[in-house]
């Protein structure tokens, strides 16, 4: 029985979820992004501020990896540069253009269809952050092409809420990062 309504189910969902991925695309395109591949293609997302937190990503914003590992971006640097909530008490992290730094970070592999979603709870395609595809390196020194979120912030930094900093601090533990990536986060003063 229960097989037969989950037939029935899947059946009523297939059309909506092959329509739902055309209307993805345009909606990306009208504001000038492109939307490629099939819905579940996998892709490698860098996690570098509140989405290290295992609770956070797969809770919060649902997702549900199929791997993830530690690792890093060179050629830019960690910032807390953006408008947070409440607004002038929080600054999220932010990335920056830095020939001469790395960020270190969690990359997940999750497919295009959750890539999608996680934009949407980003605000992807929008004002705040946007996509910028480069070359990570895992901590075994593997490359992977993999996405992650830029904005453009303030020239000066704010302070991250201890809320937010915490939740950076145990995300980077948990998933191993090097101690003196830790001992930076550890570093940063709360608001």
């Amino acid at each position: 029985m229960w097989h037969r309504a989950r037939r029935g189910l899947k059946r009523l969902w297939i059309p909506v979820i092959l329509w739902a991925w055309p209307l993805a695309r345009l909606w990306y395109r009208a504001w000038g992004l492109t939307l490629d591949g099939h819905p579940e293609d996998a892709v490698w997302y860098f996690a570098y501020g509140a989405n290290m937190h295992d609770s956070a990503f797969r809770e919060r914003r649902g997702m549900r990896p199929d791997e993830w590992r530690a690792g890093r971006i060179t050629g830019y640097r960690m910032r807390f540069n953006l408008e947070g909530r409440p607004k002038g008490k929080a600054a999220p992290a932010n990335i920056c253009p830095d020939r001469e730094a790395e960020v270190w970070g969690v990359l997940y592999r999750i497919s295009r269809r959750e890539l999608v979603r996680l934009n949407a709870s980003e605000g992807i395609p929008g004002w705040r952050y946007r996509p910028l595809w480069l070359a990570a390196e895992d901590s075994d020194g593997n490359r992977l092409p993999t996405v992650t979120y830029i904005a453009d912030g303030r020239q000066k930094d704010g302070k991250p809420s201890l809320r937010y900093i915490t939740l950076l601090r145990k995300g980077a533990r948990d998933h191993g990062l090097p101690a003196h990536w830790i001992a930076f986060l550890e570093g940063v003063d709360p608001a």
